[in-house]
């Protein structure tokens, strides 16, 4: 015979006596409790009009809370009502009717501001320490004119000048000789103040010690054997420093090598027709008047430019010239020009002064802006400080070293070489 089950089936009067003992009487410790939102078990349920409405947690899915009063409202959501609150946002007021930040009302009367809106900061209160600004309409002061710097000592200047001056003029009218020996020197510091400057900005070594030799040795040739003897002792001097360059790693030879040749072309060549004027019958004369000519043009560039001085000569290369000091200059060397040329050179005239003095003008005025352009490659301002007030020596043999053939040849043309 078949085995009949203990357990009933399923739907049979045991299963809706249970379901009615659960919903009737208390749950037993042992059955397990129904959690809370989880709808009751098939079977179990009451009939269709005592059927209790499904309730969900608030945060589960429905951000609304429940519709009554009941065992789940923790945080009081509910009215007593049932009605459900309102999730509206609250109607902001007009603007005209916003209470006003920064008026001080009494405790407590004060409107708060809706929550998360953002309250300007309060204006800083200037301390009377503080000093007020002035009004657009407030008269400025004027600002006190500046007076134009020469931009050296110039004491130390007119000092140092005056000091070379008469040695300078001491040893041409009294011994020739010391005043080539004199010239030497000059040249030699020169070229020394050239090739430091050469090896500390731009890294070129031009030897020094056959540039130093070869100059002196120039200026010397150029006294006692003339034009020739200047020309053979310049010759001598490049290859003696091509030569000598050898001795060092060939790295940098082509730069070292040029810049070489043209220090012993730029200062001792040059400075060599000094010598040539000297060995003229009435030399010291000439020398004076080139010396004269040169000083005066740079001295009179440098007035003029000074006080009248507006429109630039060469922005780019020297700042400080301008075209009313370049007409300075010239008038400045014609006058002094003639001047010399009348009374100081044999045989001279006073138009050949003016003409010299032109030509001594426009050479000064362009040895200077050929120094300044190679300090300004070098980025420097002077080439030394030898000289207080003035430099180093290359700065004060700027414009006469271009000026020196010039004069030389100019007065060869109008008085002969002797």
């Amino acid at each position: 015979m078949p085995i009949v089950p203990d357990v009933p089936a399923y739907g049979g009067d045991q299963d809706e006596t249970r379901g009615a003992a659960r919903l009737s009487g208390p749950l037993s410790r042992d059955e397990p409790q129904p959690q809370y939102g989880t709808p009751p078990q098939y079977g179990t349920e009451p009939p269709y009009g005592e059927r209790p409405p499904y309730e969900r947690q608030p945060g589960h899915g429905d951000p609304r809370p429940p519709a009554g009063p009941g065992p789940y409202d923790p945080y009081g959501t509910q009215s007593p009502t049932g009605e459900r609150p309102s999730y509206e946002q609250p109607q902001q007021q007009p603007f005209e009717q916003r209470p006003q930040y920064g008026h001080q009302q009494p405790y407590g009367a004060r409107p708060q501001p809706p929550y998360g809106t953002p309250q300007p900061p309060p204006a800083p209160t200037p301390s009377p320490s503080q000093n007020p600004v002035p009004m657009p309409d407030a008269p400025q002061p004027t600002p006190a004119p500046q007076k134009k710097s020469a931009g050296r000592d110039l004491s130390a200047a007119i000092g140092v000048g005056v000091g070379l001056g008469v040695v300078i003029i001491a040893s041409l009218f009294i011994v020739k000789a010391v005043f080539v020996g004199v010239i030497a020197v000059a040249v030699v510091v020169g070229l020394w103040e050239l090739t430091s400057r050469l090896q500390e900005r731009k890294g070129i070594k031009a030897p020094l010690v056959p540039l130093a030799v070869g100059g002196a040795a120039m200026v010397v040739a150029g006294y006692v054997r003339g034009a020739e003897g200047a020309w053979v002792a310049m010759a001598l001097t490049a290859l003696a420093v091509l030569v000598w360059r050898m001795t060092e790693p060939p790295e940098g030879y082509l730069k070292d090598v040029t810049a070489g040749v043209f220090a012993a072309f730029y200062v001792p060549f040059l400075a060599t027709f000094v010598a040539l004027l000297l060995t003229a019958d009435d030399g010291p004369w000439r020398v004076l008047t080139f010396l004269l000519l040169t000083v005066v043009s740079d001295t009179g560039a440098y007035a003029v430019g000074w006080r009248f001085g507006k429109h630039k000569l060469a922005p780019r290369i020297s700042p400080g010239k301008t075209r009313e000091g370049l007409f300075g200059a010239v008038s400045f060397a014609m006058v002094v020009g003639a001047l010399c040329m009348q009374f100081l050179i044999d045989g001279g005239h006073w138009w050949q002064g003016l003409l010299l003095g032109l030509a001594v003008a426009a050479s000064a005025t362009l040895g200077d802006l050929g120094e300044s352009m190679i300090k300004r490659d070098l980025g420097i301002k002077d080439m030394g400080t030898l000289l207080p007030g003035h430099g180093g020596i290359m700065d004060r043999l700027d414009s006469l070293l271009p000026t020196a053939p010039v004069v030389w040849l100019l007065l060869v043309l109008f008085v002969g070489s002797t």
